[in-house]
């Protein structure tokens, strides 16, 4: 497994939050949550444009393995979702935390980013 990037924060559910510094921020899954699923053959990203309260549902990963829902990290926005992943969704297997981000969120509160583990405690989460 990778490190764990330390400029982002995570959700138990393990999706990762990078604030862009721009007033959004991006959201993935973790290196954890790719292995763990295996081979990653279908993304489904929200629609720009729908507005998500942390916690709610906001897509699906599925692999060989399994699917998994994915759960928003924090509320917002939807402003923009990763095309590329319709016709490469192995992308989050190969590239996690760059180019397999999955949406970008205009958040509610960008105080609620705080609430989420840092990478040392999602770190322990994972171990």
């Amino acid at each position: 497994m990778s490190d764990i990037p330390a400029d982002r924060r995570y959700a138990k559910s393990h999706e990762w939050v990078l604030n862009d510094g721009d007033g959004l921020v991006t959201v993935g899954i973790s290196d954890y949550a790719q292995e763990s699923l295996g081979d990653i053959t279908f993304v489904e990203a929200p629609a720009v444009g729908d507005t998500l309260s942390a916690g709610d549902v906001f897509g699906v990963v599925e692999s060989v393995k399994a699917a998994s829902d994915l759960y928003a990290p924090i509320g917002g926005e939807v402003v923009a979702v990763n095309e590329a992943l319709d016709s490469a969704p192995e992308t989050v297997n190969q590239s996690p935390y760059a180019n397999g981000w999955i949406m970008k969120l205009r958040p509610a509160d960008v105080a609620q980013i705080a609430g989420l583990l840092d990478s040392e405690a999602y770190a322990a989460e994972t171990a």
